[in-house]
């Protein structure tokens, strides 16, 4: 039974600050550590629950966060950037399940910490068929493309609570209360550890009850930007629209072409 783990850093304990999860902060070796330990017990709690195989795909930022020399020597790790699948690298029909850990919540939610959508720089708004998304649930319908389920989310409050609105009655773990988008009341690590653990291996022993998610083609991807000069830049790519200043669209029959044509986007802004 193989698990891939898609790992971000704004939604692990402790975490708050930009500060933190920006390589050249004070307190990123810390949070480096911090994110490898929380993927540690996502590992454990998986192998516990009957996993063969663990593969840990590092999706934040420039995806050198991980420390290897720290990671579980049973999971095998994929990092660095740019990725054709970016935080899904790993991704394919042999994967049986997939765990969210250290997510965050989509851009505009209130007193969620460190809340954008994959690019905060670029990205005020993602929506797909008229379904605003955030990186939940972008990279939920990359693993529906492939017929994978979604079976563990961890991070604040309010990405869980966004998780499970969007993708039913999957496996949660909240390892801090969000206060506002740079503060929070957050559990110990080795608290959060114990639950992640545990929820994960509950999350494989699951695997045949959740549903992969999915919407109905074509795909109708309408993206708004956070300048118009971004949107100059959108509209060169054959077949993007430009829909408002700073709004692009663009329709695919297949979601994953569809995606990597939203990160021609990102990278051409």
């Amino acid at each position: 039974m193989k698990i891939l783990i898609s790992a971000d850093m704004e939604g692990i304990t402790g975490i708050v600050s930009v500060d933190q999860v920006s390589q050249k902060g004070e307190d990123y070796e810390r949070a480096r550590l911090l994110m490898t330990r929380e993927v540690n017990a996502a590992i454990r709690g998986a192998l516990a629950g009957g996993a063969t195989e663990v593969i840990v795909n590092d999706s934040h930022a420039a995806m050198r966060n991980i420390i290897l020399e720290e990671l579980h020597p049973e999971a095998q790790l994929i990092t660095g950037s740019p990725k054709p699948l970016s935080m899904m690298q790993g991704i394919d029909e042999t994967v049986d399940a997939v765990f969210f850990i250290g997510y965050h919540a989509r851009k505009g939610t209130a007193n969620a910490i460190l809340d954008h959508t994959y690019s905060g720089r670029c990205v005020a708004e993602y929506t797909v068929n008229g379904m605003k998304l955030g990186e939940t649930g972008q990279n939920a319908l990359i693993a529906g493309a492939y017929g994978v389920p979604v079976v563990l989310v961890t991070g604040d409050t309010q990405v869980t609570r966004e998780a499970r609105e969007l993708l039913g009655n999957i496996e949660t773990v909240a390892v801090k209360d969000s206060i506002t988008r740079y503060s929070a009341k957050t559990l110990h690590p080795e608290k959060a550890h114990t639950l992640i653990e545990e929820a994960a291996k509950k999350a494989v022993q699951r695997i045949g009850e959740i549903k992969p998610f999915t919407l109905e083609g074509p795909y109708t991807i309408e993206i708004e930007l956070m300048c118009t000069s971004m949107a100059d830049m959108a509209e060169l790519i054959p077949g993007v629209e430009r829909i408002a200043p700073r709004v692009v669209r663009f329709t695919h029959s297949d979601y994953i072409t569809a995606y990597k044509c939203f990160r021609a986007i990102i990278a051409m802004s």
